[in-house]
């Protein structure tokens, strides 16, 4: 079975994700560093935690004006990431600006091009805060016309809630790549999640990666914590 966790790393400090990083390997599938990491360390930071022996999923929720999205993808592609995540609520011409200049510059830099995967509606939201935003829809319907959106536009994937997964897979497939953050294995404290499942509830109904964060990083021993959740997961 290929690992499907992803780790995420949200720390400011470079050396302790590189030792965490580099701790991890062989135990998970991939690290995730995100806008808290990036705002601090920037792409220099980036380069010195993102081991080669690890796939690099670069969590910023990209979401602006199609052109200005398109520049800051570019930039993205020279650090070689897995994934690249974007918001799926910028729309249809941000959504193909991104994959559109992440294919053209991974072309131009001879390496792979990052799989872009469109945020739908984030784990800290419920249909109360979307209600309070405006937003008539049921979480579920929202995220399904943002998910047919994005992939309508050229997404390679979709990050959505483990409570969306199933129906995604119903509506639109095994075409995309879904990323699935909000993920608790029992017993563990939701936090600021609201939308959750355990490892293997997700996998169940239908996950491609796992983002599991603080339940391995503030662990005691976060590689015996993420072993744990893999054998869970296999067994």
């Amino acid at each position: 079975m290929t690992n499907p966790i992803f780790v995420s790393i949200d720390t400011t400090e470079v050396a302790q994700a590189r030792a965490l990083a580099k701790d991890l390997t062989g135990s998970v599938g991939g690290i995730k560093l995100g806008l808290e990491f990036f705002t601090a360390n920037g792409p220099d930071g980036i380069r010195q935690v993102s081991p080669d022996t690890l796939p690099l999923f670069i969590d910023l929720k990209l979401h602006d004006i199609p052109n200005t999205v398109a520049g800051a993808m570019r930039a993205l592609v020279r650090l070689q990431p897995h994934i690249v995540t974007i918001h799926a609520s910028g729309g249809v011409d941000m959504i193909r600006a991104a994959a559109e200049a992440a294919k053209e510059q991974a072309e131009k830099l001879g390496v792979t091009p990052p799989r872009v995967v469109a945020v739908t509606i984030l784990t800290s939201l419920d249909q109360a805060a979307l209600t309070q935003m405006g937003v008539v829809r049921s979480v579920q319907d929202q995220v399904l016309s943002l998910a047919r959106m994005a992939m309508e536009a050229g997404a390679d994937g979709l990050v959505c809630s483990p409570l969306e997964v199933a129906a995604i897979r119903a509506e639109l497939g095994a075409k995309p790549l879904l990323v699935v953050p909000g993920i608790r294995p029992a017993g563990s404290d939701v936090g600021d999640q609201k939308r959750v499942m355990t490892p293997q509830q997700a996998l169940a109904a239908g996950a491609d990666i796992l983002v599991i964060g603080r339940p391995i990083t503030q662990d005691p021993d976060p590689v015996t914590a993420a072993r744990a959740i893999l054998k869970d997961i296999a067994s």
